[in-house]
């Protein structure tokens, strides 16, 4: 096992602190705290920490609309991202991106984008980047199963074939676009099969298994910096909630298939592993960490309230760069 204990116990409080800022994120949506639109990431956590663990801080990553997560996995502050969930201007964007477009160089965070494939090619852009500084960095694209239908898709895994560029492209196959199901719009079965017309490795992983999916991050990480060019990882997971927070919205998804997945929830099997495979981690402990996350959710509210709402006059600042 490549992932020593302590960086398993430091995924899970990743993971836990994810599905916990998502909780509050949603209940504070509905309680009408938080403006625009929620895309909870929550049964998708092991995906966006295992891939987030096998990189270097200075590594960048891109989202999408569904990217709490991916920001949190990658190191980013609670405080600033509950501020720019409620439209404060001590959010990482002021106030003015709101829940989809969160970013932090400082992190590699490059941002996330609410249009589907809308990230890929500004990514595939950062890996050209860092193949010209000549600093074997690598640049990280997360999109979902939808996205693998656009044309940024096969036009940014073309280039970056065709110049090896230092990109990992990690689809987080989800089952559903929106409420499309995947098998209506995809003739075949895995995405990451797409690869091959590129050649390049595309890899399939159980995106609920966040040990597998750092095994194979570290694999695709090791080839980038070597400079032999991209990989497609195809990460198989499953979101618990609908596509949106949106009160009422309809989740076409089946009640049988729901079930079925939520049986293999991230966090209790990697939970299960702690206990059975290191027989040192215990119930009250996990309880301990998790009491821990929740004050500090619970603080990262109080910093978003107290911040101030963006004022009118500013509204233009920031449109264009200096």
């Amino acid at each position: 096992m490549s992932a020593s204990p302590e960086l398993q116990r430091d995924m899970l409080r990743q993971m836990q602190t994810i599905r916990r800022f998502e909780e509050r994120a949603s209940d504070d949506y509905k309680g009408g705290d938080i403006y625009g639109v929620v895309h909870c990431y929550i049964g998708e956590e092991a995906s966006g920490v295992g891939i987030c663990a096998a990189l270097r801080p200075d590594d960048q990553i891109i989202s999408n609309h569904r990217g709490h997560g991916h920001c949190i996995a990658k190191g980013a502050d609670l405080n600033r991202m509950m501020a720019e969930l409620y439209g404060r201007v001590d959010g990482y964007c002021k106030g003015k991106g709101g829940s989809m477009h969160i970013a932090d160089f400082s992190i590699g965070m490059l941002g996330a984008n609410g249009i589907v494939g809308g990230g890929l090619s500004i990514l595939t852009g950062a890996g050209l980047a860092a193949q010209m500084a000549g600093n074997d960095g690598v640049a990280v694209c997360f999109f979902g199963d939808g996205a693998s239908n656009a044309g940024s898709f096969h036009e940014s895994l073309n280039i970056a074939a065709s110049w090896k560029l230092p990109v990992i492209y990690v689809c987080e196959h989800n089952s559903w676009a929106a409420d499309t199901a995947a098998k209506k719009t995809h003739a075949a079965e895995n995405m990451s099969d797409r690869a091959k017309g590129y050649g390049i490795p595309g890899v399939v992983v159980d995106g609920n298994d966040v040990l597998a999916v750092y095994e194979v991050a570290q694999e695709a990480v090791a080839r980038a910096r070597a400079g032999d060019g991209p990989t497609l990882i195809e990460c198989k997971t499953y979101r618990h909630r609908p596509h949106t927070e949106r009160p009422g919205a309809v989740d076409r998804r089946p009640e049988e298939e729901k079930a079925a997945w939520m049986a293999r929830d991230p966090i209790p099997l990697l939970v299960d592993h702690l206990k059975q495979q290191q027989g040192q981690f215990s119930d009250e402990e996990f309880k301990a960490m998790d009491d821990e996350i929740m004050a500090e959710i619970e603080a990262s509210v109080t910093y978003a309230k107290a911040s101030p709402f963006p004022a009118p006059e500013a509204a233009l600042d920031d449109v264009f760069a200096d």
